[in-house]
């Protein structure tokens, strides 16, 4: 009897301990993975330069005529900004004139002089030796000349070095022997190295030259200095090495970039475009080849464009900084299958050295 109740009472307990209706310690959630909580967010979408082609290539061209030389022209580049304008209007309007009618009268003069006074026509020469009119016509004729022209003038030049106000766009131009590199110090110190670009048949293959949509021969370059249109620019020059000049004639601007000094003055581009200027100070063998390329947009791509190198707008929130190499190097252009850079010093913040890789003897001597 005993030995059955025992194997009795304990598959009574079993069952008991085992019924749907008994309590069970609830089993504890998985912990969250340390890794899955530090994951990095998403990268930042990356932003396309408003300037270029998905090859690399510029999208606004030059317009043959505006912004660069044209053959055979003998006036004045047309000017795209006000001091330009009234410059433009002092030179064909006072200066133009003033002097054509002078130097007209001059040679009238001396051709009445000639023939009157000749000794077939005058054998007996007169002895008067002054005359009041004449002496007081010829002395107030030319004050009074000069004081025509000194008042425009010195508006002008006046307003050639007028300090930019608050909210212009700083561009920082760096003359070096002998390519010209730039700062963006108010858009996140954006850095770019501006070389000339060489004819298809000075560069080796697979190597980037010179194309129409670049700009004339001699004037184009594979690094664009990009500027907003309606609003003020601060030009800053200086230089690594010798006096150079940074001119841009449809501008009328020229300002030398000098070692150890900064040299300021402002403007404001009036119309969009693609301008060509060159260094106007002579600063050794290569001088000729030192281009000067500015492509003028809208405020609200130059904005794009500024995102595009991974700078800020003054005032806007620091973006993630772009992929984007701010040097001269073909991919810095959004596409990965660009031709690479010819002639280019640097790939990413312009250095403030002599060229290295420009050698002197390089390809476009024989221009």
């Amino acid at each position: 009897m005993r030995s059955f109740l025992v194997p009795s009472i304990l598959l009574a307990a079993g069952l008991a301990f085992a019924s749907p209706g008994s309590a069970q310690p609830a089993a504890p959630a998985p912990a969250a993975s340390p890794a899955a909580a530090a994951a990095p967010a998403a990268p930042a979408a990356k932003v396309a330069d408003p300037t270029l082609d998905a090859a690399g290539k510029p999208l606004h061209q030059a317009v043959p005529g505006t912004g660069e030389p044209v053959d055979k022209a003998f006036s004045l580049q047309q000017q795209v900004t006000p001091t330009g304008q009234e410059a433009h209007w002092f030179h064909n309007v006072i200066l133009l004139p003033l002097i054509t009618i002078i130097s007209i009268f001059v040679l009238l003069l001396l051709l009445w002089v000639i023939i009157r006074y000749r000794r077939a026509a005058n054998p007996t020469p007169s002895r008067t030796s002054h005359n009041t009119a004449i002496e007081i016509v010829w002395t107030l004729a030319p004050v009074l000349i000069l004081v025509a022209i000194a008042i425009p003038s010195i508006k002008l030049l006046a307003a050639q070095f007028k300090p930019a106000p608050k909210g212009a766009v700083t561009l920082k131009a760096i003359g070096n022997q002998w390519f010209w590199s730039y700062e963006y110090p108010d858009n996140g110190n954006i850095q770019l190295t501006a070389n000339m670009l060489k004819e298809e048949g000075q560069v080796g293959k697979g190597q980037r030259y010179r194309t129409d949509a670049d700009g004339p021969r001699l004037l184009a370059t594979d690094q664009r200095v990009v500027l907003p249109v309606g609003v003020p620019i601060r030009l800053v020059t200086t230089a690594t090495d010798v006096i150079h000049s940074w001119a841009m004639p449809a501008f009328w601007i020229k300002l030398d970039a000098i070692p150890g000094r900064l040299n300021e003055t402002s403007f404001v581009i009036q119309k969009e475009g693609v301008y060509f200027g060159q260094c106007s100070e002579l600063c050794g063998a290569r001088h000729a080849y030192m281009p000067i390329a500015v492509e003028a947009v809208s405020p609200a791509k130059f904005a794009q464009w500024v995102a595009s190198k991974g700078g800020t707008m003054p005032g806007a929130k620091a973006e993630p900084a772009s992929t984007t190499a701010m040097g001269n190097d073909a991919t810095a252009n959004g596409s990965t299958d660009a031709e690479p850079t010819v002639n280019a010093t640097a790939t990413a913040a312009p250095s403030n050295q002599p060229a290295t890789a420009n050698p002197a003897g390089a390809g476009n001597t024989g221009n």
